[in-house]
């Protein structure tokens, strides 16, 4: 009975996830077409979430290690992917614009 409560919480977070990642490209190309934000405020605040969100793992993953009540090992492996993904995608993002400015830099005059 115990596997059926965390299968279905574990859908739950995955629902949520997806809803999450899915109203994300809208608030950005918001602040695009708003001009609300430069280009290097969007890769701070991308940094900066990405940092909490590997710090609310560290966090999560002490407390489950400590044996405090109320964590779960599932939230420990999401928060422990979700950290991990994005961790590889901006390490992603990292290698294009590397790449795109040395392009830009072997461009003749």
């Amino acid at each position: 009975m115990s596997q059926g409560i965390e299968f279905n919480r574990l859908m739950l977070d995955m629902r949520a996830m997806q809803m999450d990642a899915m109203a994300q490209p809208k608030s950005a190309v918001q602040v695009l077409q708003t001009g609300a934000g430069s280009f290097s405020d969007m890769l701070g605040n991308a940094i900066n979430k990405v940092s909490e969100t590997q710090q609310a793992s560290s966090q999560l993953s002490t407390a489950f290690e400590v044996g405090k009540t109320g964590v779960d090992l599932t939230d420990v492996m999401i928060a422990s992917q979700k950290a991990s993904v994005s961790f590889q995608a901006l390490t992603q993002v990292r290698n294009k614009l590397v790449q795109a400015y040395q392009d830009i830099m072997q461009m003749p005059v």
